[in-house]
């Protein structure tokens, strides 16, 4: 019997089911960092600081059904704009896939463990604060971070008990 491929191999991101385009997400939270960009050059600055919402130990929103309620300007990810987004991480699936690169070694979908990316330490994960703790948005540029925006989507996976 041949195994089947599995989705992401076979869909496009247009292909895909809502619960397949979920299940892209790694968890690793670095698409809720506040940014900033450079007026002159257009550079995108990331930073230390997460979105509100964001729940900074499992690196997921808190209210993601209702986010545009409390984030208006969260912007929904989707095949149709994923193109536009130059600024989300190099090493996200949706990112990936839509290059026509691979799913990473740490991913969820291959591991099948959710942790996986906080193991293989490509998440954020208790490494950020809250925007919310800032006396002003632009205390944000105080932590600026371009080293986790360092493309790891090809960095190894080992698996604790291998």
């Amino acid at each position: 019997m041949m195994a089947r491929k599995p989705f992401w191999e076979t869909k496009s991101l247009h292909q895909m089911t809502v619960p397949e385009w979920e299940s892209l997400c790694d968890g690793c939270g670095l698409c809720c960092l506040v940014r900033f960009e450079d007026e002159d050059t257009g550079e995108v600055i990331p930073t230390r600081v997460h979105c509100q919402l964001l729940d900074a130990h499992l690196c997921r929103c808190s209210d993601y059904p209702n986010r545009r309620k409390t984030v208006p300007d969260c912007i929904k990810l989707t095949p149709h704009n994923i193109e536009d987004l130059e600024w989300m991480p190099p090493s996200c699936a949706y990112r990936r896939l839509h290059e026509g690169k691979t799913l990473p070694q740490w991913h969820p979908l291959i591991t099948g463990d959710p942790d996986s990316p906080h193991k293989a330490g490509v998440s954020v994960r208790d490494q950020t604060i809250s925007e919310a703790s800032l006396d002003d948005p632009e205390d944000a540029m105080d932590f600026v971070a371009t080293d986790l925006m360092v493309d790891k989507g090809d960095w190894p996976y080992e698996p604790e008990d291998a």
